[in-house]
């Protein structure tokens, strides 16, 4: 099972997907070591604030266990939605507060750093220039636009478009055939 963990650390997250075993069997609030289960985490200690399935069910502590179950809960429990009104309890589908196979997602918070500080590992945005080995490329010249006939021109025959597409020095030939076909035009054409 590949588990997608979000580490936060002062409003900024990095994501990491693994395959580690190492995180089976923790809970919510337990504190774990960052080597576990990534090696550019060496000497960070991570604390579970929570997790979910891959239906969406969150995990919520306080429930034993790793199954999914259906819980009365209330306007202070963390399942439930803030804008609740007083008294208001609601049955919902949760699941237990340890990591199983059926878990998906991790989300911890950092309580230690290690030996690389958490800065590097972000992601890099977009403006940011990157260091490359690779020249850029020179910019091209644009292209100019095709030009548009004026709209008040009435449109083109077929013998003025074929008359410009062969070259402007040389007339299209005519067969022999079509040459009788212009010259006598009552006459049926020979088979």
């Amino acid at each position: 099972m590949v588990f997608k963990i979000n580490i936060s650390d002062k409003g900024k997250t990095i994501k990491i997907e693994t395959e580690s075993e190492a995180l089976i069997r923790n809970k919510i609030g337990d504190v774990i070591k960052g080597e576990s289960f990534s090696p550019d985490l060496e000497g960070y200690e991570l604390e579970i604030t929570g997790t979910s399935d891959a239906s969406g069910f969150p995990g919520i502590k306080g429930q034993q266990g790793n199954q999914l179950r259906r819980v009365l809960l209330t306007k202070k429990d963390k399942a439930m939605k803030t804008k609740r009104p007083k008294g208001l309890r609601l049955r919902k589908s949760v699941r237990g507060e340890e990591i199983s196979e059926k878990t998906s997602q991790i989300n911890m918070a950092v309580k230690k750093q290690g030996n690389k500080k958490f800065e590097e590992m972000l992601p890099k945005k977009e403006g940011e220039e990157v260091k490359s080995e690779v020249p850029k490329e020179e910019a091209k010249p644009a292209e100019k636009p095709a030009e548009q006939a004026p709209q008040d021109q009435e449109p083109k025959t077929s013998e003025q478009t074929i008359k410009q597409e062969v070259a402007p020095d040389q007339e299209p030939k005519a067969t022999e055939q079509e040459k009788a076909e212009l010259s006598n035009p009552d006459e049926e054409p020979k088979k």
